[in-house]
């Protein structure tokens, strides 16, 4: 996703008004394109506080933590990826928050037990999943359609070449459990040597059919012109071209990868008090349903995947989004949860030696 969000539309600042008197405004910072246009509409259009302006950055702790060094913090809530929510809270740079001021479930249940991945810290407020996974165009291929992340590194079967990205993350996974590493013991078998070494043998299969992406608009670019017969992309991009464009896409969410996202506070906030209200909105049920109004990416806390369950037809254009969540329960057997823990240890030297795979 995160090549996506970063080219998608990326300006300086979008600043929206919202409804009210203002008395204060609080700087809400993100990834722009229309994953920002989403929460505008989500969380700003159904916001009646204080002022909210929607700041577009590239990610990374980098801006983070010159402004909580240098003691002069301009952003407030900042939308951050796993590693960097855990690295974040570590190094102090994000506030903990007082769990009891979140809004409940609908059935009484807190906001840190309705979450489908437990909360690394408290310094994190639920976001949302989002993934990698397998695509293909209808009419591809002929008799049998592949299914399977499997037929993906199957050449043979399914020929074509294939449309990779150019980093590790949900490769190495997705390379595995194609060779039939079970689900529960991906990154067991991905903290060996061994295991790293299965899964380049895997990616070997496919090394000389590859053409590698580093922008997320160019998966569909590469299937619909023909030039591969199936990519790796991101699930939200897949989505979009299915429910707002009437493309004939086919996702394969067997061996999907999910990723995290979160929110969270800056360290010496200049308006906390203003952003934790703010936070709370964000994080409600019907908040984090609505988002899905407008992109398929899905919420993480549970209540709000179960009003969309029954509200469907719930996207903005009148059809049923649930087929397109990547965290419906149909989908979770065979997905991964990306493990943000293990990549932060290991993702640095895992990334040079598939730089130099890419380049052999």
């Amino acid at each position: 996703m995160h090549n996506y969000l970063r080219n998608a539309f990326l300006c300086a600042a979008v600043v929206v008004g919202t409804l009210g008197t203002a008395q204060a405004e609080v700087n809400m910072v993100t990834w722009g394109g229309a994953y920002a246009v989403s929460q505008q509409k989500a969380y700003g259009d159904t916001w009646k506080g204080d002022k909210i302006n929607w700041i577009n950055y590239n990610g990374g702790l980098g801006e983070i933590r010159t402004q909580v060094e240098s003691g002069a913090v301009t952003w407030d809530v900042v939308d951050v990826l796993p590693d960097q929510a855990r690295t974040g809270c570590d190094e102090g740079l994000f506030e903990p928050l007082d769990r009891g001021m979140f809004v409940p479930a609908p059935d009484g249940t807190p906001m840190d037990q309705d979450t489908m991945r437990a909360l690394p810290n408290d310094c994190v407020v639920p976001n949302i999943f989002w993934s990698y996974l397998a695509f293909y165009e209808e009419g591809t291929f002929k008799g049998e359609q592949p299914s399977t992340i499997a037929d993906f590194f199957d050449v043979k079967k399914f020929p074509g070449k294939r449309g990779i990205h150019t980093w590790p993350n949900a490769l190495i996974e997705m390379a595995l459990l194609a060779d039939g590493v079970p689900v529960d013991q991906i990154y067991e078998v991905m903290s060996t040597e061994k295991g790293i070494d299965r899964a380049f043998a895997k990616l070997d299969q496919i090394k000389e059919h590859a053409v590698f992406w580093s922008s997320g608009s160019k998966p569909i670019e590469l299937v619909k012109s023909g030039e591969t017969s199936m990519s790796l992309a991101y699930n939200g991009r897949v989505g979009a071209a299915i429910l707002s464009q009437g493309e004939k896409l086919v996702p394969i969410w067997d061996g999907q990868v999910l990723e995290e996202q979160w929110f969270t506070l800056m360290k010496g906030a200049p308006n906390a008090e203003a952003a934790k209200k703010f936070l709370v909105h964000i994080s409600a049920p019907q908040q984090q349903a609505g988002q899905a109004k407008w992109i398929n990416y899905g919420p993480m806390r549970k209540s709000a995947m179960e009003i969309i369950k029954a509200n469907e037809p719930w996207h903005n254009t009148g059809v049923n989004v649930m087929p397109h969540m990547p965290n419906r329960d149909d989908v979770l057997a065979t997905s991964i949860f990306s493990n943000a823990a293990w990549w932060a240890d290991y993702g640095g030297e895992l990334k040079e030696r598939y730089t130099a795979w890419m380049s052999q």
